[in-house]
């Protein structure tokens, strides 16, 4: 597919999802951003603002198969990935999958299932495959995790282990909607006559991994590359930061850069691109010192810094 084509596509899918998430078109194109990066997405935000619906709005339009588990103490890593069990009538043990076997994962609330839990993602997340017993199965492409979680609400939680954090291509935050536009969603509503919503499938799994392969015909000069990799050494040396981006996150700077340059209809990316996705590609994969921590710093205003303090290059087509 070309990326004009694929750039016109996504606009089409964000007009869709705005009809439903009010306000928050930066927050969608964002998410779509790392969708076509073939990445996952963690939403950390206050209850009640719309995370697990913009998850299933993507969803739609994306038109692939979505399955949402919530996430619980007492969830079991079985109950996600599947089991064998004993068939009466065939005298044998076969498979009952579970529901990571889709297109598209909901872990809703996922900092409420303990850490035993929470790690049978991890195989999935990383290599896209499942091991049950001896046996290693490939998970339906395109393979998408979104997670949510609440960030004040920490009683019955288990916080997610680095390693599972590091493995989301980016964390993104919804916020409050501005007063006009919560007016907006109360006049739909009444409009409406019901909490549901209607949204249009715009592609389907195979458009959508042919829109996922287009990003690789984005090109990237070796000044981009230098400045993305200053930016994620630059927090590994910043005077507030304990613990920098790893590699991981130098990969996802970049291909988060791809597709938000695909998505202006350049087949060239500008340091405005990576800029634009630096802080939630960046902000959940440092660890902040005690003082800074305690002081009350958030991860994002340290990106934020870093960037300010990044000499620019020119970019090169």
């Amino acid at each position: 597919m070309k990326i004009s084509e694929s750039a016109e596509i996504l606009n089409r899918m964000i007009d869709e999802i705005g009809t439903v998430i009010i306000g928050k078109r930066k927050t969608i194109e964002l998410a779509l951003y790392g969708v076509l990066a073939r990445g996952h997405i963690l939403f950390e935000d206050y209850p009640g603002l719309a995370k697990t619906m913009l998850a299933r709005m993507i969803s739609r339009v994306l038109g692939c198969s979505f399955k949402r588990i919530q996430f619980t103490p007492d969830l079991l890593p079985s109950d996600i990935t599947g089991s064998y069990i004993f068939d009466q009538k065939r005298q044998e043990f076969v498979l009952k999958k579970g529901a990571i076997f889709t297109n598209i994962l909901l872990c809703d609330e996922i900092n409420r299932a303990p850490p035993k839990t929470q790690s049978a993602l991890l195989e999935a997340m990383q290599e896209r495959t499942i091991t049950l017993d001896v046996e290693t199965m490939q998970l339906p492409d395109p393979f998408v995790v979104f997670a949510t979680q609440n960030p004040i609400e920490y009683e019955g939680t288990y916080p997610l282990p680095e390693a599972q954090v590091d493995r989301f291509i980016m964390r993104l935050r919804v916020g409050y909607p501005s007063r006009e536009d919560e007016i907006q969603i109360l006049r739909g509503r009444k409009e409406r006559k019901r909490d549901e919503f209607d949204v249009e499938p715009i592609v389907n799994p195979e458009e959508l991994i042919a829109m996922q392969r287009s990003i690789e015909d984005v090109y990237v000069s070796d000044p981009i590359l230098q400045y993305i990799t200053d930016l994620v050494r630059n927090t590994r040396s910043h005077p507030q930061v304990e613990v920098g981006s790893s590699p991981r996150g130098t990969l996802a700077l970049m291909k988060l850069s791809m597709a938000r340059a695909l998505h202006c209809n350049r087949d060239y990316v500008l340091p405005d691109d990576v800029k634009c996705v630096a802080v939630p590609a960046l902000a959940h994969r440092i660890i902040l010192k005690p003082e800074p921590w305690i002081q009350g710093v958030k991860t994002e205003s340290v990106i934020e810094n870093i960037i300010s303090k990044t000499p620019v290059p020119k970019a090169e087509k």
